[in-house]
């Protein structure tokens, strides 16, 4: 095998909250119970010219941003890197904890702009200092490697979550509203799941990474937390127990202790996994073991890269931004609120919508009134513009970085949201490379971003304006810019290579 001008080293670590540690700082939920650690793999490449640093980790579900900030410049100061050059992807694992008490997400902030600096609890200064430790050993086990890729296909995990009602109105659609349609429906799902394999000069392989689209909630109960990695960390690794058993080219004593997996989770925006508020650990390990299968299928026909080398850039990117909604349908809208949130905190079970939103009965009436609680500011601050006159004078864009790397034929693109999977599926089929990976929930989140085909709907994802403090509606082209933005990237490094 010919040698590379590819450097790859990768580390693996685990780590376990204990109950009771805090889990949802806006909903004040605790951890009750441990399944298991949640893992996080440290993954530098190195061209020579170029290195970056890519850690993917279960714990999220969104990483505050004065957290994620503190974190990729730590790892940056460690290795040497721009902090552009560290991206930090979170699998949206949603049974996982806080890492910081004070933590601002970045819908929640809007801007960078003063935003304090990060107070870490005791799990997210243990989560730093190990991930301090394992990439610092990083760049003395940089090895050349070579790249290689193959595309599995799994469609009975997930499904699109975005319900139309005949009226035209959408809803976001709970497991028992999926039955309803058919046990097996899955409506419109991005069934790919790309693997790529980093294999040292001797063949064997050194790490890997994996993505698949789909909120991972089948274990999810926001009123009895669990702590799990979810289907994307068994799915991880059912793969690495089987790359870590091929049968050795050399002497085992050249072979690593593990091969690392990551997983990078795709544009989920509208697409849940199946089960959600009503599923079990022993399910979600269940799909995470068909996802493993698949992927482990999918290395039969793995190819190996033909381009060398590495690119990132990372783009500035603004969004366009819409008016306020009308003013009566906010003022109708806080009486609806209001009244929603009394008869909810009473214990009405009947308090099942409101203001385009929707809940399931598996949620307490009294925490279906916190998360009507959680968007009712941003309306009281859209009627508050209009009655100071000053409706007009909202923001018109919203700025946002894009990552994009290039690894060998390998395109990863990096958001820093969630992205509707419509997003994801542009970038994948324009792409010039042999194969791009769309994935979501970069570095921080700005919320839900919905494509242009997905505005103006009511539902929480494609209204998630709502829940942030405090930024108006997104206006078309909407999230089709991020999609513009890689593919012109991705050009550029096709034609450089």
């Amino acid at each position: 095998m010919t040698a590379s001008r590819l450097q790859v080293a990768a580390s693996e670590f685990e780590l376990a909250p204990n109950p009771g540690t805090e889990a949802d700082l806006r909903t004040g939920a605790k951890a009750c119970d441990v399944v298991g650690p949640l893992k996080t793999t440290v993954l530098l490449l190195d061209d020579g010219s170029t290195r970056v640093c890519l850690i993917t980790t279960h714990f999220g579900p969104s990483t505050p941003v004065n957290v994620s900030e503190l974190f990729r410049r730590s790892i940056a100061d460690e290795l040497g890197l721009p902090t552009s050059h560290v991206l930090f992807m979170s699998s949206h694992n949603h049974c996982s904890v806080a890492f910081a008490g004070n933590g601002v997400l970045m819908y929640e902030s809007y801007s960078r702009d003063n935003i304090p600096p990060a107070e870490l609890l005791p799990i997210g200064a243990q989560f730093l200092q190990m991930l301090r430790t394992h990439a610092r050993q990083l760049a003395e086990r940089l090895q050349p490697a070579t790249v290689w890729w193959s595309e599995a296909h799994e469609d009975r995990i997930t499904y699109n979550r975005k319900g139309r009602r005949s009226d035209g109105t959408t809803y976001l659609m709970r497991e028992e509203d999926r039955l309803l349609l058919g046990e097996d429906f899955a409506g419109d799902i991005d069934p790919k799941a790309p693997v790529i394999v980093f294999r040292d000069m001797a063949n064997h392989p050194i790490a890997a990474l994996i993505q698949f689209t789909g909120h991972p909630v089948t274990s999810y109960h926001p009123e009895r937390m669990i702590i799990f990695g979810e289907w994307p960390q068994i799915a991880c690794d059912v793969l690495a127990e089987h790359l870590q058993a091929e049968p050795a080219l050399s002497a085992p004593a050249t072979r690593p202790a593990n091969v690392p997996v990551g997983f990078m989770q795709g544009c989920a925006g509208n697409v849940n996994s199946r089960q959600m508020l009503s599923g079990d650990v022993g399910r979600s390990t269940e799909f995470g073991q068909m996802l493993g299968d698949r992927c482990i299928a999918a290395l039969k026909q793995l190819k190996r890269s033909e381009r060398e080398g590495l690119d990132c850039v990372v783009e500035p990117i603004g969004l366009p931004l819409g008016p306020l909604p009308p003013r009566q349908t906010l003022a109708d809208e806080i009486t609806e609120m209001d009244d929603f949130i009394r008869r909810a905190r009473s214990g009405d079970e009947d308090t099942l919508s409101c203001a385009g939103l929707n809940f399931a009965r598996a949620l307490s009436p009294p925490f279906r009134a916190r998360l009507v609680e959680l968007v009712r500011p941003w309306t009281a601050w859209a009627l508050d513009l209009y009655e100071a006159g000053a409706d007009t004078s909202v923001e018109k864009q919203l700025e946002m970085d894009v990552s994009v790397l290039r690894i060998g034929d390998v395109g990863i693109v990096g958001m820093p949201c969630e992205p509707f999977q419509e997003i994801g599926l542009r970038i994948r089929e324009d792409s010039p490379l042999p194969i791009s990976i769309p994935c979501g929930y970069t570095n921080v989140s700005h919320g839900y971003i919905p494509d242009s085909a997905n505005l103006g709907d009511a539902e929480y994802m494609s209204s998630h304006h709502r829940y942030t403090r405090f930024r108006p509606p997104l206006a078309a082209p909407a999230g089709d810019v991020l999609a513009d933005a890689a593919l012109r990237i991705l050009k550029d490094f096709a034609g450089n290579t």
